[in-house]
């Protein structure tokens, strides 16, 4: 069962919460078909119900043609085959509310599949009421594309369409056609997809690329990128002012809010990679946009302390007044962080993540450290790699199954999985670390139980402590309680002093297991690689490092 959380009713559920996304695709086959379902969901919910985790996001689970697993939608309010129906999902959010998890679904309403009814009727002929639900332009003198406009996937990001005589934009695939969000029918057929969710019960959304929403109505050629170099994503060779992160987004984004606040206690999430300056602008005016623009600043952060430090005192100052921060280690489109940072810093990257200050979001095999895997050429499924090979842009190796045992398909399946497993699920795995104590699984069980215990972990302020070198120290404060966070991330061991009301204490949570109740006066000595939370005395907090 989960420890008991901390009483506070002035703040919402997702305030506290942690996190967990699954890729539906690599978490559990029940069907021996090698992919992912809603049933094998189901049964590795008491997983999630041991690690303590608050909610469970899933990636994409509407029919689709899979051009882009799922990315592309066909129907927006149903489930695909693939994964089961809509009572599997009834089942399963039933299930996982009885066990005090909330669910979270993806909403892609930058594109559709080529397949959804909308985009056929659109490209039946130039005068079909849908014709405005989709970017259609006529060609350029030459006949070539309206613009410069590139895909983030390679090459154009405008496909001909013979039959009429226009192009149609797709920021990612042409079979992934981009709707106007211009037109008010296709903000209103998306709020009642959202409804639909919402009364059936979902707790909210995660927002896919909510940056893109709306292009530039003038269709001007994005300026070039005079910092791009050969080895980099070709998309990336243009400075994309014209057909993302426009101003006019925030009204979208604030009438989203508007729908999600017609239903109580859910919360909208928003995919955003942009610089911290632009991306704490999607807190809306006055708070009226995303709850949590996700921040995805540690994903690409030299994992160097001093960098690390401020980066975090950047984030916070750049917050709006009353806007509450997220942390993100990994994803489905980025590089594990067991290959990021490496299997050394596997455990402060992990008490990092669910010590900072905010909503911490888990990647689905981050709690056993998987790693990316190499895929070999012919196994590629990402579209995105077979668009762009060769330059490292291959998502596969963050999707592959989740490694439940060492059996031959890692647990995840009775058949030859969709991706392969790791090489390393014979020792990497739920059930070998569950019965170790020492575990970087039991390490997340304890980190997130003592955020459940401690308000200064949930609710508590960010105060950075002075530190040098490999060492960031900072300390949470809720009230008169007060926690010190201490992370070596470099390879020597190294002392932390404490002085005055900071001096002493007991240690809550250490990152090798062998500490927690230890306690802790004058110094705090860390070994290599290792990790400390310190519950501190009640008092003022003043302290060096």
């Amino acid at each position: 069962m989960k420890p008991a959380r901390v009483a506070d009713r002035t703040a919402p559920w997702w305030q506290s919460a942690v996190l967990y996304q699954v890729y539906p695709r690599s978490f559990q086959d029940t069907d021996g078909d090698g992919i992912g379902d809603l049933p094998g969901l189901m049964r590795r919910l008491p997983h999630l119900v041991e690690l303590g985790v608050d909610a469970l996001w899933l990636s994409p689970i509407y029919p689709s043609p899979m051009a882009d697993f799922g990315y592309d939608i066909s129907d927006y309010t149903d489930i695909d085959p693939v994964f089961g129906t809509l009572a599997d999902f009834d089942a399963l959010l039933d299930a996982a509310h009885r066990h005090g998890i909330k669910v979270l679904l993806d909403l892609v309403p930058n594109h559709t599949s080529d397949r959804h009814p909308w985009f056929e009727e659109s490209r039946a002929s130039r005068n079909n009421p849908k014709r405005d639900w989709y970017i259609w332009r006529d060609p350029a003198p030459d006949g070539g594309p309206p613009n410069n406009w590139l895909s983030e996937f390679g090459g154009s990001a405008w496909a001909f369409d013979p039959a009429t005589g226009q192009y149609y934009y797709h920021a990612f695939l042409d079979a992934q056609p981009d709707l106007n969000w211009r037109n008010p029918e296709v903000r209103a057929a998306i709020y009642d997809v959202m409804r639909f969710w919402l009364r059936r019960g979902v707790d909210g959304f995660r927002v896919d690329v909510i940056w893109h929403l709306i292009k530039d109505d003038q269709f001007r050629d994005n300026p070039s990128n005079p910092d791009w170099r050969p080895g980099r994503p070709p998309n990336e060779s243009l400075v994309p002012i014209y057909t993302a992160d426009r101003p006019e987004v925030h009204e979208v984004i604030a009438e989203m809010r508007r729908v999600v606040e017609e239903f109580e206690e859910r919360v909208l999430i928003g995919e955003i990679y942009l610089p911290i300056e632009r991306l704490v602008t999607y807190y809306g005016a006055d708070l009226s946009g995303a709850h949590l623009p996700f921040n995805f600043a540690l994903l690409n952060a030299p994992w160097h302390a001093r960098r690390i430090a401020q980066l975090v005192d950047e984030y916070e100052a750049a917050l709006p007044p009353g806007g509450w921060p997220n942390w993100v280690l990994g994803n489905h489109d980025r590089p594990r962080v067991a290959s990021r940072v490496g299997r050394d810093q596997l455990r402060v990257a992990a008490m990092l993540l669910l010590t900072l200050r905010g909503t911490p979001t888990i990647y689905y095999g981050e709690e056993i450290g998987m790693a990316d895997v190499a895929i070999p050429p012919d196994r590629v499924r990402d579209p995105f790699e077979k668009n762009v090979p060769g330059i490292g842009v291959g998502r596969d190796g963050c999707r592959t199954p989740m490694q439940w045992d060492g059996g031959a398909a890692a647990g995840f399946s009775a058949a030859e999985p969709w991706l392969p497993p790791g090489p390393d699920s014979g020792r990497e795995n739920v059930t070998n670390q569950r019965g170790d104590p020492g575990s970087l699984l039991n390490l997340y069980r304890r980190l997130i139980a003592a955020r459940r215990r401690h308000s200064a972990l949930t609710r508590g302020s960010y105060e950075p402590m002075a530190a040098s070198g490999d060492l960031l120290v900072y300390v949470r404060r809720h009230g008169r309680e007060r926690v010190l966070v201490a992370l070596n991330l470099g390879p020597e061991p190294v002392t932390v002093s404490l002085r005055g009301d900071a001096a002493e204490g007991r240690v809550l949570v250490s990152s090798l297991g062998d500490r927690d109740g230890e306690a802790v006066t004058g110094e705090l000595y860390l070994r290599s690689h290792e990790g400390a939370v310190v519950g501190l005395d009640p008092a003022e907090t003043h302290g060096e490092a």
